[in-house]
């Protein structure tokens, strides 16, 4: 077997393989004696079938499926020997491969044309100067986010007379012959439209009737069609008044700042007072915003890295092809359209196995299964489930480290997150202090 290596012009280059009948003969006959073993044909017992009938039977097939084989373990050995840092995979150049004619022959040449990676420093310096936010933590920050706790951890109760943001259950009944009756209809006054009608339920008490026109109050047919259980296109037609007659309002009331509401956010035992409270949900704060502005000092680190990569070429002709072999219901129309992207992507990928290399950069088992569950301590707050056990946090985690994606997706965060780290040390860092209205303009 003989590679040859042709010059390197444009990051391009062409590996031509010669395999001659020692690199693929024993492997050629040692699949034909497998299938002599099993080939069931008639006239002939299991395992005695005339090695040149299986020959003639199978042969062309099991030589082209162990030269293919053989093609891909030895391409494989040649550039991870030579080290070559290729883009993609190994493209058949037809142009350079002669006639296969495998009844006459026994020596094959096959030609690649591969892509190179380009040379290139995505290493940041001293000379790039990037900002570390340090997001203030104000007094009315805490103190909302001490009234939401107690939002979410409130309950309903049943009252006499309406206050906004109240719930009133009750009888509507439409004012004209054979009108609609609608019996424990819900209205919330707060979500009313016109002023006027919003007005009506100042002060009203159970017992009392109102009159009111759904479609003015509300000037939406589908929140008419929702109260009132009817059908969009007839809440459209409806024009009439109607009485409502309270018969339920409900309100939702915040818990109290005690131990109880204390033990529903952070477990039992935890905070035994309010002071200890407002401590635990302003560090709670601060950590958040710690969070955000690492994010954001690895949004500023990446543009500062992909700014460097602008003027890095790639071989775009031999990508375009090869993402085209890959992926094969991809139209010509739609790659054009996602390519600019792919390329962004591409030179990201390269800069950071760059520069995973430069900073001696692991991602350890013990990273992964860390960042992953913080992954899954996030989704659960999203549900308002502040404090999940840690071994369910454990087990979910470990879910979700079994679905390869995630697990792909996990493993590029963790990666990401060092090289921003180890960026930190070398960059001019201005360390900034800033309001969180201030941080979020940022994002705009």
């Amino acid at each position: 077997m003989k590679i040859e290596q042709s010059e390197v012009k444009e990051m391009m280059t062409v590996l031509t393989m010669t395999l001659e009948p020692a690199d693929y003969q024993e492997e050629v006959l040692k699949e034909l004696r497998q299938i002599r073993q099993k080939a069931n044909i008639p006239g002939f017992r299991p395992g005695m079938v005339p090695m040149p009938l299986v020959k003639k039977m199978y042969g062309k097939g099991v030589m082209a499926e162990v030269l293919n084989k053989t093609i891909g373990a030895k391409l494989g050995e040649y550039i991870e020997n030579e080290k070559l840092n290729i883009l993609g995979d190994p493209m058949p150049n037809e142009e350079l491969t002669p006639a296969m004619d495998m009844d006459h022959q026994d020596t094959f040449t096959f030609a690649f044309d591969v892509a190179l990676a380009p040379e290139f420093d995505a290493n940041l310096s001293a000379r790039n100067k990037l900002t570390h936010y340090t997001i203030t933590v104000t007094d009315e920050m805490v103190n909302n986010q001490m009234k939401s706790y107690a939002e979410r951890f409130g309950e309903y109760v049943e009252a006499d007379e309406y206050k906004q943001g109240d719930v009133l259950k009750g009888r509507m009944v439409e004012q004209k012959e054979d009108g609609i009756i609608k019996e424990n209809a819900m209205i919330n006054p707060a979500y009313i439209q016109e002023k006027k009608s919003q007005a009506l339920f100042k002060g009203a008490k159970k017992g009392d009737i109102i009159t009111i026109n759904p479609m003015k109050a509300y000037k939406s047919e589908v929140e008419v069609a929702s109260m009132l259980d009817i059908k969009k296109e007839e809440a459209a037609e409806l024009k009439s008044d109607f009485t409502f007659e309270i018969q339920g309002i409900t309100r939702h009331e915040a818990a109290k700042m005690d131990e109880e509401l204390f033990a529903k956010v952070y477990g039992e035992n935890q905070i035994k007072d309010a002071k200890a409270f407002e401590a635990k949900v302003r560090a709670e704060i601060e950590e958040n915003m710690a969070e955000d502005a690492k994010y954001k000092f690895g949004l500023d680190v990446k543009a500062a890295i992909m700014k460097k990569m602008e003027k890095v070429s790639l071989p775009e002709d031999f990508l375009k092809r090869w993402v085209k072999q890959t992926n094969e219901k991809l139209t010509d129309e739609q790659l054009e359209k996602d390519f600019p992207q792919m390329v962004e992507e591409l030179k990201w990928h390269l800069a950071k196995d760059q520069l995973l290399k430069h900073y001696n950069i692991q991602v350890e088992k013990e990273d992964v299964e860390a960042y992953a569950k913080e992954v899954a301590k996030m989704q659960f707050m999203q549900y308002g489930l502040m404090h999940v056990d840690d071994q369910y946090l454990t087990s979910y985690a470990q879910e979700m480290l079994k679905k390869d994606d995630q697990l792909r997706g996990i493993v590029e965060r963790v990666a990401e997150n060092k090289i921003y780290e180890a960026i930190k040390s070398v960059v001019k860092l201005e360390e900034t202090a800033i309001s969180h209205e201030e941080f979020g303009k940022l994002f705009a």
